[in-house]
């Protein structure tokens, strides 16, 4: 007999985070550590695992606002810098695409965020890192869409701004790297990718990196 198709586990983030945003932090921690290869599509925000701390403090304070979480954020923050640990240990690649702009987004000041895209082009060195930038301008085979991660072959999550979905069946799964596979046709990769982030910067009056 067929085997029955998971179904899609909705974890609102208002329970997730009634106890503070470290414990969310630590659980996805522990997620991405068991895992070998993250994919990732972020149209909106820096990837977690790239993230500043002080760009994590302005994302996590404002998540913990819209939910009325209790502000546990530099417990969340110090969680959130431990995970990058993960980007130096060997036997894992992270796959990550995002939409210029998420380089633009002025979430933070705009000293912050020109730091951020400096941590940026730092980690596209890494030999972990697969990093991709949409170009505004880019022509896409599909929407940009909600930000989601694939890890491995097991769970696809996808984020909404009241809860996140955990999809585990394999339909599902494949359907989310096709997404993936598709979106990053279009991404620049390399220096086209630098070139891309340094724009970014230069919208904010700085100067070239040394990147």
């Amino acid at each position: 007999m067929p085997q029955p198709v998971p179904a899609p586990r909705i974890r609102p983030w208002k329970q997730q985070l009634a106890t503070g945003l470290r414990p969310v932090q630590d659980g996805w921690n522990a997620e991405v550590a068991r895992s070998t290869v993250i994919h990732s599509w972020e149209s909106s925000i820096i990837n977690g695992m790239f993230q500043t701390a002080d760009y994590a403090r302005h994302v996590l304070k404002q998540c913990a606002q819209l939910h009325g979480s209790p502000r546990d954020t530099e417990d969340a923050v110090q969680a959130r810098l431990k995970r990058q640990e993960l980007l130096h240990k060997p036997g894992r690649k992270f796959r990550v695409i995002m939409w210029e702009a998420a380089l633009l987004a002025r979430i933070c000041p705009p000293v912050v965020l020109a730091a951020q895209l400096d941590r940026l082009l730092g980690v596209m060195n890494l030999d972990s890192v697969e990093l991709g930038i949409v170009p505004l301008h880019a022509a896409l085979d599909i929407s940009p869409g909600n930000d989601f991660y694939i890890l491995d072959d097991r769970v696809a999550t996808v984020e909404e701004w009241h809860a996140e979905y955990w999809l585990e069946d394999a339909d599902s799964i494949d359907t989310y790297l096709k997404v993936w596979h598709t979106l990053r046709e279009s991404a620049a990769c390399g220096a086209e990718a630098q070139n891309v982030i340094n724009r970014a910067r230069r919208q904010l009056g700085c100067s070239p990196s040394r990147y």
